[in-house]
């Protein structure tokens, strides 16, 4: 049963380089989300400065205002307190889940991002509410990423915790199914979010229908 935490299948990162690349409006492809119905999203912004990522966390929280759509920042728990966001996202070189807590308080969601067996079991142990792994599959989105896992790495995980997993890297709407089946509560997906000639709206409905 899908845990209440995780209120989508599809964990949508909004990643502000992406958007920059592809020249589309953060407002326009929150919509789309939106619309679409995703309930998780994340805002990721690895060189804007504070003010920069503030302004685009409020674009997203008015967009996504009264539908029940969970809002987390990437890596900075202290930004994600002042944009009234629900949660924060630390990596591996990032804060710790308990630093992350202790900053964003008791009440906001906090999940880490997990590559290694031991790094699952690590975070099971955490006061981490979801845990990531991956990449999955091969990506093209971060050039630092770590080695693929693979489906094999997804059951790893979900062996190794009873918190919600979210796989990540690489998963597109051809290969998100097999994701879920492995044992992910949820697939995130930055790239796979847009396609030549649809609209990220109509990608996510096809992602939130495929997932069901």
């Amino acid at each position: 049963m899908q845990s209440p935490l995780i209120v989508s299948r599809l964990y949508a990162i909004v990643d502000a380089e992406v958007l920059a690349a592809r020249g589309v409006a953060l407002a326009d492809f929150a919509r789309d989300l939106r619309t679409a119905g995703v309930g998780l999203v994340q805002y990721r912004d690895k060189t804007g400065s504070p003010q920069d990522i503030l302004r685009a966390a409020s674009i997203l929280r008015e967009t996504m205002a009264g539908s029940g759509c969970k809002l987390i920042m990437n890596d900075r728990a202290d930004l994600a307190v002042l944009a009234s966001f629900d949660g924060v996202h630390v990596g591996q070189g990032d804060l710790s889940p308990a630093d992350a807590r202790r900053v964003v308080g008791p009440d906001r969601i906090v999940g880490v991002s997990t590559h290694t067996p031991e790094q699952a079991r690590i975070a099971e142990q955490s006061c981490a509410d979801y845990i990531a792994i991956g990449p999955v599959f091969a990506t093209g989105t971060k050039p630092d990423a770590s080695p693929v896992v693979g489906l094999d790495g997804v059951r790893r995980a979900r062996a190794l915790t009873t918190k919600p997993l979210v796989a990540i890297g690489g998963i597109t709407r051809a290969n998100a199914p097999s994701v879920i089946d492995a044992g992910a509560d949820s697939v995130a997906v930055i790239s796979s979010l847009f396609a030549a000639n649809q609209s990220p709206e109509q990608v996510a409905r096809d992602f939130l229908a495929r997932l069901r």
